[in-house]
């Protein structure tokens, strides 16, 4: 009998990166000023050998699906519609944000992305990422993956990882 395992593949490229402006609340209700990152998305999946392909999934699929999530994020204002202290509001062409109920932002709707998040931290986009990515896997029909892991890196040297086990 043959040993079977699991394979590691991981896609990180110049062009899978956003640059977008955030701002994140903190504990002792401090609140920092929107500021922004060039961030870099770095995505590996683990799962068995496809025997029929010999690899765990086409490169060139996770790159285009990767590519999308990120350009839908990039040179935008990232929102966080699911948090208990940021308040986001959508009025017509128009995105009111307050904080702790006083108001803070007014942004054009066009430059918004909101985000089903607590708070647009780096640990919070690279689950959210993951969870879009898996959609995007669920609606093709992917199968015999058993680990979705995406590091997003909002500075050289300070990026976070989250890990979704699928089994």
């Amino acid at each position: 009998m043959q040993p079977r395992g699991d394979f590691r593949v991981s896609v990180e490229k110049d062009y899978l990166v956003f640059a977008s402006a955030h701002f994140i609340t903190m504990s002792g209700h401090r609140c920092e000023g929107l500021h922004g990152h060039n961030y870099r998305a770095r995505v590996t999946i683990e799962g068995a050998l496809n025997e029929e392909n010999w690899f765990v999934f086409d490169f060139v699929e996770i790159k285009r699906i990767m590519r999308t999530l990120c350009d839908e994020i990039d040179h935008l204002v990232l929102l966080p519609t699911k948090s208990s202290r940021i308040q986001v509001v959508e009025d017509g062409e128009r995105v009111t944000v307050a904080v702790d109920g006083q108001p803070r932002y007014v942004f054009p709707r066009r430059d918004c992305a909101l985000l089903p998040i607590p708070n647009t931290t780096v640990e919070m986009l690279a689950q959210l990422l993951t969870e879009r990515l898996r959609a995007q896997f669920d609606a093709t029909g992917v199968q015999g993956m058993t680990a979705i892991e995406m590091e997003v890196e909002e500075n050289f040297g300070q990026s976070a990882t989250y890990r979704l086990s699928l089994v």
